[in-house]
């Protein structure tokens, strides 16, 4: 497997639990390199790691650390890149089956209600009419809709709205989840809801899921595990254990073992913030001087 690892922090029952069934995902060397009209620019360099069956991993690290070329990369929607993804064992090189991508910007279609949202992938693969709009109803309850299917997005909330966005890549039953960032848009009230939504949605169908966010208490909170990377070129610094089960509810956050990981992210994270200040004011110096 990857595991190409620095000052890797876990606990010995999470090792074991991951170690114990081969891994669903794999992202092994993965460098990306864009050219710019300054030059060439490392996205990201030799990033490892690979997703058991059923975790919840989450990606943290400053802006502009390549955590969106990693989520692109693994979803298939950017190539030229080196090093090699694979869902169980086969290498892939673009879009798969096996792996539904939940956007920041929720993508509910305007002219359609809850439940053909939900149901339009359905559609689209050929699915008779009668078998998708039950498909669909069944995963718009599982993301706590009941009694919507007929409201269009223009009558939901922003929360409710990105509910339908979960619901419509559930719908293609995909074995892994990629979602970047999908609550930042969010008031924290409703992100931590989500959060703990989100939890018991993985605790019912045991999804895999790769989750991006700037949040420390959104990763400690949903994450079985925390890739920590570097400022650019993104690199891994830390792989984190958080080693409490789904579902999770918000008391978990009053616990010191929370405050504990946080505060580990965020020592972490802390000179590669910093770092990354640092680059852009001296972009912004090199540009006006």
């Amino acid at each position: 497997m990857a595991q190409k690892m620095a000052n890797v922090s876990t606990s010995d029952h999470v090792v074991a639990a991951h170690q114990a069934v081969p891994a669903i995902l794999v992202a092994d060397g993965l460098v990306m390199r864009f050219a710019t009209a300054e030059g060439e620019i490392t996205a990201i360099d030799d990033v490892s790691f690979d997703v058991a069956p059923g975790e919840f991993l989450a990606v943290i690290g400053p802006s502009g650390c390549g955590k969106s070329t990693l989520f692109n990369i693994i979803g298939g929607l950017l190539g030229g890149y080196r090093g090699r993804v694979a869902v169980g064992g086969e290498t892939i090189s673009g879009p798969h089956a096996s792996i539904g991508m939940v956007f920041q910007e929720e993508s509910t279609f305007p002219w359609r209600n809850v439940v053909d949202n939900v149901a339009f992938p359905l559609e689209i693969a050929g699915v008779p009419r009668r078998e998708r709009l039950e498909r669909a109803r069944r995963f718009v309850s599982m993301v706590g809709l009941d009694g919507f299917e007929k409201r269009y997005p223009s009558e939901l909330s922003g929360g409710m709205r990105q509910r339908v966005s979960m619901a419509r890549t559930l719908a293609s039953e995909p074995k892994i989840l990629l979602m970047d960032e999908p609550f930042a848009a969010l008031d924290e009230q409703t992100r931590l809801v989500l959060g703990e939504d989100l939890s018991v949605l993985l605790a019912r169908t045991g999804k895999t899921i790769v989750f991006v966010t700037h949040s420390l208490s959104e990763a400690v909170l949903l994450a079985d595990r925390i890739v920590v990377m570097t400022a650019r070129p993104g690199k891994i610094k830390s792989i984190i254990a958080v080693g409490e089960p789904h579902p999770r509810s918000p008391d978990f956050m009053l616990q010191p073992h929370f405050s504990e990981i946080r505060n580990q992210c965020y020592e972490l994270l802390r000179d590669e913030i910093r770092s990354t200040v640092d680059a852009m004011r001296e972009a912004r110096d090199a540009h006006t001087g």
